[in-house]
């Protein structure tokens, strides 16, 4: 098996040091080595929970593999293990043994994930996507962690530079008993150097730069997608409409007070087009379900990706219809999709008939914190919601929306 320089080095001092250790973080860049090393280290921490388990006397000792949702560690940490040959039998209650010792599962993105390790006493954990984490899971995670020589291991991508993680734990690396490593996008030598170069070459500037390749805690301060050029994004209403288009998609974020808005986008070679927006506020859904009509009279039956915050108004739209579905909702990868179609020129506007976007493109900004202000980003999230979601619609392996036959309309 292959390893990286990087990762040679960090199992050479976990070695070294593992009768010290009590955390060890692995935090950078993505496609780093970073989770395939943990998977390694996993194996290893097993094996020594057993030996170590064993010379206490307790028969049946138990590991704890956490992730954001169970759904995360299947694709993230169970599917790699079986790709490695480790044979992984669960049981009903989504536990199987592994080298004499019981591995449980829990999710960490609500505080649901306690209940599944409430009591318990566990030599080990290992804890995906850790940053995602809810902070009251992962210290019940921790205090679980009481068996002889029990070490929590973790893998994480940055996250804002004021995040619990980095300035409770991985700043403190050294200190009682924790190991931070950082990884960048090249310390993976395992990856091809030509996908390498066009992989930098497509991730947007600025705080993704950051955070996907270099592997830094950066906040975004800015606006969130500056390399929107309205001079080479820009149609016209006629060159729009006069094109052909393989599928059309409507994002919906609703509101009441606040405006809701209606972004209607079609999509062709790889690029989408904004057609028009419907934008307004304190409308009833009554006003709302007569505009869904109206586009699906004119684009065909169509999907629409709605906002989850009002799921009655999904309902009445189903029931006048409408091809609604509950849209993903993640915000940082909804705008890196979003943000990756705009560095390579794959996003247009018909700008002139947009009001609302030519306002809130340009007042869409991250917050000092790195999260983004939750202001002028009505028509923004519902972008949003089209572009990932067609995006997870398209990479069946990932999709967790809805069947694909029917996002695509066969059903």
């Amino acid at each position: 098996m292959k390893l990286s320089a990087k990762q040679h080095q960090v199992i050479a001092e976990v070695n070294r040091n593992l009768e010290d250790l009590s955390l060890i973080v692995l935090y950078g860049a993505k496609r780093s080595g970073k989770t395939f090393l943990n998977n390694l280290l996993f194996l290893m921490m097993v094996a020594n929970a057993k030996k170590n388990a064993d010379e206490v006397g307790v028969a049946n000792p138990q590991y704890i593999i956490a992730g954001y949702t169970m759904s995360n560690i299947k694709r993230n940490i169970i599917a790699e293990l079986q790709n490695m040959g480790i044979k992984i039998q669960m049981n009903k209650y989504n536990e199987f043994e592994l080298m004499g010792v019981r591995i449980v599962q829990t999710s960490t993105g609500s505080i649901s994930g306690i209940g599944r390790i409430r009591g318990m006493t566990a030599f080990g954990a290992y804890i995906n996507e850790a940053s995602l984490c809810n902070r009251l899971v992962f210290d019940e995670i921790r205090s679980r962690c009481s068996g002889k020589g029990a070490v929590v291991i973790c893998d994480t991508n940055p996250d804002n530079p004021e995040h619990w993680l980095l300035k409770d734990y991985i700043e403190k690396s050294g200190e009682d008993g924790i190991r931070a490593y950082h990884f960048e996008f090249d310390d993976n030598e395992m990856l091809d150097e030509g996908y390498k170069k066009n992989y930098k070459a497509t991730v947007p500037t600025g705080m993704l730069y950051d955070r996907n390749i270099k592997g830094l805690w950066v906040s975004g301060e800015g606006a969130v997608y500056p390399e929107f050029n309205k001079d080479t994004m820009t149609v016209t209403r006629n060159n729009a409409f006069e094109q052909s288009y393989e599928r059309f998609m409507v994002g919906v974020d609703w509101g009441f007070n606040h405006p809701t808005a209606f972004a209607v986008i079609g999509f062709k070679d790889g690029k989408y087009t904004l057609m028009e927006e419907h934008v307004d506020n304190k409308k009833p859904i009554d006003h709302w379900i007569n505009v869904a009509k109206d586009i699906q009279e004119r684009f065909g039956d169509i999907i629409f990706y709605c906002d989850t915050a009002n799921p009655e108004h999904i309902y009445d739209l189903k029931q006048n219809g409408i091809r609604a579905f509950k849209a993903n909702k993640n915000v940082a990868n909804g705008i890196e999709a979003v943000a990756d179609k705009i560095h390579n020129n794959k996003f247009n506007v018909v700008y002139d008939d947009c009001p609302t976007f030519r306002s809130e493109i340009y007042r869409y900004v991250w917050g000092k914190n790195g999260d983004v202000v939750k202001e002028n980003d009505h028509l923004m999230d519902a972008i949003r919601y089209v572009i990932y979601n067609d995006k997870l619609a398209m990479e069946q392996n990932t999709m967790d929306i809805a069947d694909l036959a029917k996002l695509k309309g066969y059903m």
